[in-house]
């Protein structure tokens, strides 16, 4: 058998006995270099390891340091203690330096993709907390010397004289924060730009159960409603010396709406005030009720067509119904006009504001109770009417039929704004002013006061609050309801609101909303008849009725109206219009439906603007999109509504 087998000759397969050698050296060859390789490797990834290692713990232990102190540095500034925030913003600024300083030491992951894009991301949220915090620094700077006044925790510096002195002489320095502000808007400004520079989309939605970016979104976008408001406003803290009289008298009208009655601004306007401001201290030079200051009127106006054709026996144009429409500044604007051509005399001002009974009714919650005319205004529930005391003792003083002529009928209003102002002032400001400051400012929010300035920069600067009353542009969905009532007793005190917003999308893109509000008076019928005598609160509700919504929308169904509807366009807006009542324990309901003037897609945005009516209070609004509650909540404030289609 091993005959069978042939010696095997090397070279005839080219594998000669030296080339045997060489090939071995050649493997030793290629086993050093990938030892030398793999060597090099490990090498690298060590020292990388070490160079990313250990400044990330270092950078690690800073942020949790620097997250402790902010945290620290918020639960002071809640306590409102201007001094000690001073100190722990300090300490977040000196922490924040730290946090810097060892990221800096990462700066090199720059140049290496994907990794080097947070590194970024880092720097950006810490040069934007350290501007944020100097921002912070140069407010708490200014306020300092404002403390006892602003009700605020710190060292004022003007704790000698009266009140009336101590506010004076704050006054008086108010054009000295006007550089700060400058300041302020710098660094909000560097703020603003380096959040800008993060974009959220690179993170994940979640890392466990940590919330990752939708906490990015809402952070940049809350940042950006409040930077975008104080510059707005920068205008208006500018002018906030001359408004207070520093650079001569001031004079403003304040309009009383008693939201008992609803009108389109917040309700029926019962009484008027002017307010004379001198370098910040307050006088009422002149107080009374409207229906005076109409009876004073050289000039008769004829009554315009919606008042006839909606309100209750009224034929002439009167001051007190002279705000008509939804936008503020566009009523004050014809109130004004039709004061200075038919009241010639009345003192000049520089601006009107109006406050509603919520107004009152917070105020008598903080002050305390009043005496005025021998009746006592509180802020406690009066079971006959199931609202504040105040609020009844206001209306059975100046509605309520007597067998008698009472002259100063509606001055009661002007009695109690002047009571409400001296306790305020009359006392240390420390007492009162932090919790009025703060009730002012949510007054305004939820639109129970309004201003508009004659000073165009000052009126700009309020609108950038919202402030104002306007009735916005928007892009998106919009809506607005205006409620109007036409000689229907009080009843707003009783009626409570329901309103549900059904969006449908079809398949070629038409977006059909439908709009159903629900009218609810549970109280019982008041003895209206005037030889009774008595209180006449709850009647039936006249209602005039417009629904805001975006130009261009075309109405497909109006239910629910006793009169024609009528559709127009106001204020950059379309309008559906309606007249309703509303029975004592009886209900009402209103059905639109429409389609929106542009067409959406599937998995776009949606976007929805409501405005709330002033003088109004927690309205229940519910949006539903295919048959599921996107949202459900009391209207407070003007909510924008988001979601998904």
């Amino acid at each position: 058998m091993l005959d069978d087998f042939h010696k095997i000759n090397l070279k005839n397969i080219g594998l000669h006995p030296k080339d045997l050698g060489k090939r071995r050296h050649s493997r030793k060859g290629s086993l050093r270099f990938a030892v030398w390789i793999f060597g090099g490797l490990i090498a690298f990834f060590l020292v990388f390891g070490l160079a990313v290692i250990i400044p990330a713990r270092g950078l690690y232990l800073s942020a949790q340091k620097t997250a402790r102190v902010a945290q620290a540095a918020g639960n002071v500034l809640k306590g409102q203690d201007i001094e000690a925030s001073k100190a722990k913003l300090k300490e977040l600024d000196d922490s924040l330096a730290d946090t810097k300083k060892e990221l800096s030491k990462l700066s090199w992951l720059k140049v290496i993709p994907y990794l080097g894009a947070y590194q970024k991301d880092a720097e950006h949220m810490v040069n934007g907390g350290i501007a944020g915090v100097g921002a912070a620094e140069i407010a708490a700077d200014t306020l300092s010397p404002y403390a006892d006044l602003l009700g605020l925790k710190g060292k004022s510096t003007f704790v000698a004289g009266s009140a009336d002195e101590r506010i004076r002489t704050a006054v008086e320095t108010l054009d000295k924060i006007i550089p700060n502000i400058d300041k302020i808007a710098e660094k909000i400004a560097i703020l603003g730009n380096e959040l800008d520079q993060i974009d959220p989309n690179r993170y994940p939605e979640k890392i466990g159960s940590l919330t990752i970016r939708s906490r990015l979104v809402s952070a940049k976008q809350l940042f950006s409603q409040t930077a975008s408001l104080f510059v707005n406003a920068q205008p208006l803290l500018k002018k906030l010396p001359d408004l207070l009289g520093v650079n001569g008298p001031k004079r403003y009208l304040v309009l009383f709406q008693n939201d008992a009655e609803l009108r389109a601004t917040g309700g029926f306007i019962t009484a008027y005030a002017v307010f004379k401001i001198d370098k910040g201290k307050m006088q009422i030079e002149k107080a009374d009720d409207i229906y005076k200051l109409d009876d004073a009127k050289k000039k008769k106006y004829p009554a315009p067509d919606v008042i006839l054709k909606y309100h209750k026996d009224v034929t002439n144009f009167n001051l007190r119904d002279n705000n008509l429409s939804p936008d503020f500044v566009t009523s004050m604007k014809d109130f004004e006009k039709m004061l200075n051509e038919s009241v010639p005399d009345f003192p000049a001002f520089d601006g009107i504001m109006a406050v509603d009974t919520h107004v009152l009714v917070s105020a008598i919650k903080i002050l305390g109770d009043f005496n005025v005319y021998g009746r006592n205004f509180s802020a406690e529930n009066d079971k006959r009417c199931d609202c504040p005391k105040a609020i009844y003792e206001l209306e059975d003083y100046s509605t309520k039929p007597v067998a008698y002529v009472r002259e100063e009928r509606k001055d009661i209003i002007g009695v109690l704004l002047y009571q409400i102002m001296q306790r305020a002032l009359g006392i240390s400001p420390s007492k009162y002013w932090g919790r009025l400051s703060q009730t002012f400012l949510d007054e305004a929010k939820q639109k129970h006061i309004l201003f508009y300035f004659h000073d165009q920069e000052a009126q700009k600067g309020i609108e950038s609050l919202n402030f104002a009353g306007k009735i916005m542009p928007f892009t998106g969905d919009y809506l607005h309801i205006s409620d109007v009532n036409f000689a229907g007793a009080k009843s707003n005190l009783f009626v409570k609101h329901a309103v549900k917003q059904m969006i449908e999308l079809d398949g070629d893109g038409n977006v059909t909303k439908t709009l159903q509000i629900n009218y609810k008076n549970p109280a019982p019928q008041s003895n209206c008849n005037l030889e009774a005598g008595q209180l006449c609160l709850n009647g039936i509700l006249r209602n005039w009725l417009r629904i805001y919504v975006p130009k261009g929308s075309q109405l497909i169904e109006f239910t629910g109206s006793e009169k024609p509807t009528v559709t127009y366009e106001d204020l950059g807006k379309t309008v559906f219009e309606g007249f309703m009542t509303v029975k004592p324990q009886g209900t009402a309901e209103i059905r639109v439906k429409y389609k929106l003037p542009n067409k959406m897609s599937k998995s776009s945005l949606y976007k929805l603007l409501i405005q709330k009516q002033p003088g109004t209070e927690d309205y229940e609004y519910t949006v539903t999109y295919k048959n599921r509650d996107v949202e459900k909540f009391p209207l407070t404030i003007d909510r924008e509504v988001s979601f998904k289609l």
